[in-house]
This record gives C-alpha cells, sequence and structure tokens, in this order.
C-alpha cells in the first residue's frame, strides 16, 4: 500500500509581491482551487518564516505520488498557465524535497 506523499517548495519573495502571492499559494489560494479538483489531494500549508520576510514554505499533500503525478497528467495545462502567471511573483523558488508519510 502506498503511503502519504508530500513535496516541499520554498519561495523567496519579494516584498512588493507578498499579497498576491499570498493569496495565490495561501488556504483557499488559486493553487488549491486547482488543486481540489483532482481525486487524492489532501492540503496545503503555506508557512512564511518568521526570521527572514519574504521566505515562504509550501508542503503539498496528497494521497499518493500516484494521485498527484495523475493530478499533474490530468491538469497539465492548467498547472502550466498558473505556474506562469506566478512566476514573476518571486525572485527565487526550490524543491525542498519529497517526502512520505
Amino acid at each position: 500500500m502506498d503511503s502519504g506523499y508530500s513535496y516541499v517548495w520554498e519561495f523567496l519573495v519579494p516584498a512588493d509581491s507578498i499579497a498576491e502571492f499570498e493569496r495565490h499559494y495561501g488556504r483557499d489560494g488559486t493553487w488549491v482551487g486547482l488543486f481540489r479538483r483532482a481525486q487524492g489531494y489532501i492540503e496545503t500549508l503555506l508557512l512564511s518564516d518568521r526570521a527572514r520576510a519574504g521566505r515562504y514554505i509550501t508542503i503539498d499533500r496528497w494521497q499518493s505520488e500516484e494521485a498527484y503525478l495523475a493530478f499533474r497528467s490530468d491538469y497539465a495545462v492548467d498547472y502550466a498557465a498558473l505556474d506562469g502567471e506566478c512566476e514573476k511573483l518571486t525572485i527565487g523558488e526550490t524543491c525542498v524535497g519529497v517526502f512520505r508519510e
């Protein structure tokens, strides 16, 4: 049986983009709206670094890697469009890793 699947990203956001970034990446943001269309999505956590303004971590949780990969396949066009729209909001974006429960 496959265990839970989570991936973690770090984002560096300039001060003038923080509000818009949080609207897109927050609990009810556009990314979550897209993810909710897929089977197997659990939740997204948006964490802001208290010691470093503009530094964020997102944790996207899925029931399985297969569910996430199916989402990426089924919604590839929508994902790419939203990713392109949000790219202007950050000055750095790093995949921290992929984790299982």
